[in-house]
């Protein structure tokens, strides 16, 4: 009898292991329940381009915003969710999506620590400061320009007005977000020393941090750390 309740039991198991493989693999979302403290961590990852409302090479690594907006609304009504670590490795992607997705972050209740690995970029930029406390890798990376269009673009000033709004929304956002100002950060956006064609900054690690935008440099040891620690002070 003992046996069949230890087969059940591995049995279970395996189960439990395959699904969190499969959620993993499909949506690049896990929750984190096996700590000492016993809290529950919904873990978000926002990597490769973020897809708007066109769809993507299906050879492209892609974060869906219509895959992540209902998630984040099932993490905010959860009674059982505690708090949100949000893993970027981004090039940017779709303005609207990205700032869809930053909006929903910056609205929940539940304490929020974000990480930049590789690289939080244009449109991710915003995302990665959305969250209660960030943390960037020594060597992540954040690429800061002005708003960049794809496709034909009409020469009248009304395009030019549609121009600028989406770039003050986003200059907006950031700095309502972390500690950069408002004059400093369209500096970065406007260097033309930095990047051979193009304009903008490349910001690494350190220099996130001393320009305002990220909070701390570290890896997950202290994202995580630094997550159980505000959400045991909300209890």
């Amino acid at each position: 009898m003992s046996q069949e309740k230890e087969k059940e039991r591995s049995g279970g198991k395996i189960e439990e292991e395959k699904h969190r493989d499969e959620r993993i693999e499909q949506t690049g979302q896990l929750t984190l329940d096996q700590n000492e403290q016993k809290q529950n961590i919904h873990l978000l990852s926002i990597i490769g381009e973020i897809e708007g409302h066109d769809n993507l090479s299906g050879s492209s690594k892609t974060t869906k915003y219509e895959h992540i907006l209902p998630q984040l609304a099932a993490i905010e009504d959860s009674s059982e969710i505690q708090g949100v670590l949000v893993l970027l490795n981004t090039m940017g992607g779709d303005v609207e999506a990205g700032l869809a997705i930053a909006e929903m972050i910056a609205s929940l209740s539940k304490p929020s620590v974000s990480l930049v690995l590789g690289g939080s970029h244009s449109i991710g930029v915003p995302i990665a400061v959305s969250t209660d406390y960030s943390f960037i890798v020594p060597t992540g990376t954040m690429v800061i320009h002005p708003v960049r269009m794809n496709g034909m673009v009409i020469g009248v000033p009304q395009t030019f007005e549609y121009f600028k709004l989406i770039q003050d929304r986003i200059t907006g956002f950031v700095c309502s977000h972390c500690g950069i100002s408002k004059s400093r950060l369209e500096e970065l956006m406007l260097e033309t020393g930095v990047l051979t064609k193009d304009v903008g900054t490349i910001l690494v690690g350190e220099e996130a941090v001393k320009n305002g935008i990220i909070d701390q440099v570290g890896g997950v040891d202290k994202a995580l750390q630094r997550l159980h620690e505000m959400i045991e002070s909300k209890d």
